[in-house]
């Protein structure tokens, strides 16, 4: 979010802050405490923005607490901006649910509501550039509307998009076997990261795993974090991003993608990760 929002347009942004104390869930307290601390900085907060299922957490988010952010966001008489473009990606249960099923149970200004959604992660077409928003407020439709003219999609790819999409029964089998094969490749990663003695937070969608490296800091602190990353990547070889660049607040976690590789790249990390383990990282981290 902070370089598709913040780089050309100016927007601050204010994190929420999530804890590992709860698996990282969003409560309303974290957002009464996010919401004051920037009109404290003398910020008027425009809106609440977020991935579901998450980036980079990999957990989808369960109905109570898109209650709770409808709800928060209709108080404050804020915009909704709910990006769900790894909708399809969930491999187990709990089942994602749509923000767009919430408004139809909690009474609520539909205005503030806008949707994101894209081809690039659920059919794996992200060379494509299609994405989709959805807003139940005409001003921003019609906003959409005159800025699409600047990145229109080609004709031949909207006719490939459309009878792909119409095709119901290869949809259905296409992510049948996309979630079957993430649940495959997610187990198989977990199992690999255990043997090293890491842990992730438990998930069930996306395409990347929370992992848990705050035994391997040589302190608790943000540069130690860095330390440790830059060993990864350039002694490991493995491309990894740490927890701060998603302003998480506890040093240690590190988002790692397990399906943009075929099996044998990933055993050939997971012995670099068993390694990097087992390895006196003094020096390092």
């Amino acid at each position: 979010f902070d370089r598709f929002l913040k780089w050309r347009t100016g927007v601050q942004l204010f994190p929420v802050v999530c804890e590992s104390s709860n698996n990282f869930q969003i409560t309303r307290e974290a957002l009464e405490e996010a919401y004051d601390n920037a009109r404290k900085a003398n910020i008027r907060v425009k809106g609440l923005v977020i991935t579901n299922p998450s980036n980079p957490l990999g957990t989808t988010v369960d109905r109570d607490t898109l209650r709770t952010l409808v709800t928060f966001i209709n108080d404050k008489q804020i915009h909704f901006l709910c990006d769900e473009v790894y909708a399809a990606t969930v491999f187990r249960s709990p089942e994602f649910v749509s923000v767009s099923e919430i408004i139809e149970e909690v009474e609520c200004n539909r205005n503030l509501i806008h949707l994101l959604y894209g081809l690039a992660k659920d059919l794996g077409l992200s060379g494509f550039r299609v994405g989709i928003v959805y807003s139940y407020n005409d001003t921003v439709m019609n906003l959409c509307r005159k800025m699409s003219t600047a990145c229109l999609v080609s004709s031949q790819t909207q006719y490939f998009i459309a009878s792909m999409l119409s095709d119901d029964e290869f949809i259905d089998k296409f992510l049948s076997e996309s979630a079957a094969r993430l649940k495959r490749r997610h187990e198989a990663f977990i199992k690999g990261l255990e043997k090293a003695g890491i842990k992730c937070l438990e998930s069930n969608g996306a395409v990347y795993c929370w992992m848990d490296l705050r035994h391997l800091l040589k302190e608790p602190t943000f540069e130690a974090e860095t330390r440790l990353w830059k060993t990864i990547l350039t002694i490991f070889k493995l491309n990894v991003l740490p927890g701060s660049t998603f302003h998480c607040t506890e040093p240690g976690w590190f988002r790692i993608s397990f399906a943009s590789m075929d099996d044998e790249t990933l055993q050939v990390a997971l012995r670099r990760i068993q390694i990097l383990a087992g390895v006196n990282l003094n020096g390092y981290a």
